[in-house]
């Protein structure tokens, strides 16, 4: 395993989150879980299974009822779901899970995304985000943050992860060899950050946790220093 540990700077260029957009609540559904894109549809793990729904206009267009407790992530082809202490590949058009493998963090796990032929899961508690094969689960890398995680993504080859501890959130850019922040995007007091997804252009989508809502965020183009 090639496992890098490093002095976090605190700090870090910052600005406010400029959400765009909010979807939900969902029928049935009081949390938000994960969030993943297929390119087409937004895809939101809640209390009731995997929704997803149109970002264009908000319609819930698929449902897809199994366990789905944490992240989410999609490789374009299957849809990968934390599921307690595994995680499950899904195809999508059937609803079928085709394989699973263990979650490293055995339960303990947050976010989810794909990227480079791995999945990367977020550790909430331990703030580690892991890289792992996806056919056998073994982890590649380990990436430490100073705060708790929660989503993971990936943007042009871009790490970003999502924050949240007491009433403060946030979305940050770190370098993926040594976990340092590079920027910040604060949310709103109140506003948590659960799963967590790029569209692979200019927007993410998080996941609001107990609002049940999933947001849309403008991804910053330039950093700028907080003034």
């Amino acid at each position: 395993m090639n496992s890098t540990s490093a002095k976090i700077p605190t700090e870090a260029p910052v600005r406010a989150a400029e959400i765009e957009r909010e979807f939900g609540p969902f029928a049935g559904s009081e949390r938000i879980h994960g969030v993943t894109f297929d390119g087409q549809r937004v895809w939101a793990a809640t209390d009731c299974g995997l929704v997803a729904f149109d970002p264009a206009n908000g319609k819930v267009t698929r449902q897809l009822a199994c366990v789905s407790d944490a992240g989410t992530a999609f490789d374009g082809r299957y849809l990968y779901q934390i599921a307690e202490a595994r995680i499950d590949k899904i195809d999508p058009e059937s609803g079928q899970v085709v394989a699973s493998i263990p979650a490293p963090g055995k339960g303990n796990d947050s976010g989810l995304a794909w990227a480079e032929g791995s999945l990367w899961v977020g550790q909430y508690r331990d703030r580690k985000i892991y890289e792992i094969d996806p056919k056998s689960g073994a982890i590649r890398r380990t990436i430490e943050s100073n705060r708790f995680v929660t989503g993971v993504t990936w943007v042009n080859h871009e790490l970003w992860h999502g924050t949240w501890e007491g009433d403060e959130s946030d979305i940050r850019r770190v370098d993926p060899k040594t976990g340092a922040v590079l920027e910040r995007l604060q949310l709103p007091a109140g506003a948590g950050v659960s799963g967590l997804e790029s569209d692979g252009a200019d927007r993410f989508y998080a996941g609001g946790g107990g609002s049940g809502k999933v947001r849309a965020i403008r991804r910053p183009r330039k950093i700028r220093q907080a003034s």
